[in-house]
């Protein structure tokens, strides 16, 4: 099985440690690595103030990444160094044939003209930027997320973080979705958890272990689907939800919560 990973450029986590993994069990023929420039910043933080409204902008999600900084920014960069030492350990580095391509979007005409010449069976995609069908329907496969929330409640970036606050610990986990045209609709091939632990580890870290505490379980299912024996999870009649960026005052009451649980 032929595959390409697009990430973006300073996730080390999936560059250095997903990679790997990637490639110790399909042919990685390629690698796209997106650099982003401050427009899609700007794009971005221009989205969640349309979301949620200016102040709460202001006075939550921006004191949220503070307050995640000066608290949490630590035990999060310790956890991933583990887990990158982990994964280097497990699996070997990708081969040197690996293409890599640099740009400043998984939409780009480079993008397109890559997947075009290389042919991969599957994309996987661990990427922030919505990808347009161009794109994602090149992959005979299609093109896999690993998306860190249970679809279709908990839809968009940060479906743990909402889950862990809304006091649904039921939904804290990853979904393994194809791309289609919305926002995390795509079908479903599995939900992955594990026995987190609110009160020792940060959303971040719950974030990324809902991933890569299931690496195997994760090879068996994308091997189904390139062999077309994956089937798709019904889905039908559940509610549907988007969430944004986390709040401040949301991470406090789940703080709190927890220390009297």
């Amino acid at each position: 099985m032929k595959t390409i990973l697009i990430c973006h450029d300073g996730a080390r986590l999936t560059r250095e440690g997903f990679a790997r993994w990637l490639g110790s069990f399909t042919d990685l023929v390629g690698i796209v690595e997106i650099h982003e420039d401050g427009a899609r910043a700007k794009q971005r933080i221009r989205a969640e103030i349309k979301r949620v409204g200016l102040l709460r902008f202001v006075f939550d999600v921006m004191p949220y990444r503070v307050y995640n900084r000066l608290f949490d920014a630590a035990a999060d960069s310790a956890w991933e160094q583990h887990k990158i030492d982990e994964l280097r350990r497990l699996y070997p580095d990708i081969p040197a044939s690996t293409e890599i391509l640099m740009t400043v979007s998984p939409n780009s005409g480079a993008t397109r003209d890559f997947l075009l010449r290389l042919a991969p069976d599957m994309v996987v995609a661990r990427c922030k930027t919505l990808i347009k069908k161009e794109i994602f329907s090149i992959p005979s496969d299609g093109t896999l997320v690993l998306h860190p929330g249970i679809c279709p409640e908990y839809r968009n970036a940060h479906g743990c973080f909402w889950a862990l606050a809304n006091n649904e610990p039921d939904k804290v986990g990853m979904t393994l979705l194809k791309i289609d045209a919305g926002v995390d609709t795509g079908p479903v091939y599995g939900y992955y958890s594990y026995p987190f632990d609110v009160r020792r580890e940060t959303p971040a870290v719950i974030h990324n272990r809902v991933v890569y505490d299931n690496l195997e379980a994760l090879k068996d299912k994308l091997l189904e689907v390139h062999t077309g024996k994956a089937e798709a999870v019904d889905t039908s009649g559940r509610v549907s939800g988007v969430w944004g960026q986390p709040w401040l005052s949301r991470y406090l009451q789940l703080k709190r919560r927890t220390a009297k649980q």
